[in-house]
């Protein structure tokens, strides 16, 4: 279509996309329409092609254009340089082995103390924390009532004695029966039970230590009247101690009666006790065994019901000290010590530890010497070379146990 003068009516009209539309007019009053480029419009898409254009050209000049270090010669195919370590060269000694377990101090025995008979106390002769012999009376009770019962059944006494005696006499002259005789027999026989029945009451009215120890409770005031068989107070008798603790199962082959233990109180004390007791019974709940140490407390220094530490020696060992930080874990999980053997190739031998200090852990698995790996056994592997440079053990560490 051809394009028409602006004095013929053209009429400049904005479009979209670049365009622009030039409306016509004409005389006869029809319209026409033309579209023409807009240059400025089309000016982005040049630059973006470009960045594309110079973006990809970048990224491919490494493979067109290689880089000089590309041609720097690669290092030489020699052997790597083994990795330089720390051994310390470690021989086996022998050490005491023990069990230790956490355990509680109970008196040797310990029980209440009942009132026998009934009545109204009558006097208190110790108080609460005394230290008792055996069989001291802690109390009395009236003796009123009693005396009078013990006086009764003294008089029946007599006289189921007399109607005894006259019964038999009866019976030699033929005049009483043999049923008169026995039933009187009886009747002296049930007077004799009364007696000693009121004679046991007289006597059930001092209440009296069972054992010797220390009165921890008493609950009784002078005027007090008490119940036959209530509950008047407690006596603990704590020497000797008794320390009771829990053995597990795969321990209990190593403890046996006689055997010495150190006992550590929580107070400070240490003792030397004796295994007096091992349990064949594990208990359902946490499949341990009741294990009892005896203490000698003769003064009665240490109080029952303290804690206490226990140690019992069950055996020696051929075992290395090692630090805990030489310790490693094998790929499998296995806990393990790397050593370096004569070729200094590095061995991975798996431990078990038999003992714990403070500063170290005595350790079992090892050849009789050995060097161990003590700085950069983290960096190595089984099998792999390794220069090591020796650091001998301290003297101390080789000392260390028991």
């Amino acid at each position: 279509m051809r394009r028409r003068k602006q004095s013929d009516g053209a009429i400049p009209v904005p479009g979209s996309a670049g365009l622009l539309v030039t409306r016509m007019v004409k005389v006869d009053d029809r319209e026409e329409l033309s579209f023409q480029d807009d240059k400025g419009a089309s000016r982005s898409t040049w630059i973006a092609a470009a960045l594309v254009v110079a973006i990809v050209g970048w990224m491919g000049s490494g493979y067109v254009l290689p880089s000089e270090d590309a041609d720097t010669p690669q290092a030489s195919d020699g052997e790597v340089e083994p990795v330089s370590v720390a051994v310390e060269q470690s021989s086996t000694q022998q050490v005491t082995l023990y069990f230790q377990a956490e355990g509680q101090a109970q008196p040797d025995r310990d029980t209440e103390i009942r009132a026998e008979t009934s009545g109204d106390v009558a006097e208190v002769l110790v108080a609460k924390g005394a230290d008792v012999g055996d069989g001291a009376v802690i109390a009395r009770l009236s003796a009123t009532r009693a005396e009078a019962d013990l006086e009764r059944a003294r008089e029946e006494l007599d006289r189921a004695q007399r109607e005894f005696n006259n019964a038999s006499e009866l019976l030699e002259r033929g005049v009483a029966t043999v049923d008169r005789v026995s039933q009187a027999r009886a009747t002296l026989a049930a007077a004799k039970a009364a007696v000693t029945t009121a004679e046991e009451a007289m006597d059930s009215l001092e209440i009296k230590a069972p054992f010797a120890g220390r009165i921890e409770t008493l609950s009784l005031d002078k005027g007090e009247f008490v119940q036959a068989g209530a509950n008047v107070g407690r006596i603990v008798d704590n020497r000797p101690l008794t320390v009771a603790i829990q053995v597990p199962q795969q321990a209990l082959g190593r403890i046996k009666s006689g055997q010495t233990a150190r006992v550590s109180f929580i107070t400070g004390e240490e003792r030397e006790g004796t295994v007096s007791f091992v349990g064949t019974a594990a208990s359902a709940e946490t499949r341990t065994f009741l294990t009892e140490i005896t203490v000698s407390n003769e003064a009665g220094a240490i109080p029952a019901g303290i804690s206490a530490e226990i140690r019992i020696p069950t055996g020696t060992e051929d075992a290395h000290f090692v630090q805990p930080s030489t310790v490693s874990l094998s790929p499998e999980g296995r806990l393990g010590v790397k050593t370096v053997d004569d070729t200094n190739t590095v061995v991975f031998h798996p431990i078990e530890v038999v003992r714990a200090e403070i500063d170290g852990i005595w350790v079992t698995g090892l050849p009789e010497t050995a060097r161990i790996i003590t700085v950069g056994q983290g960096f190595v592997r089984e099998g792999e070379d390794v220069k090591p440079s020796v650091n001998p053990k301290k003297a101390t560490s080789l000392a260390q146990g028991d």
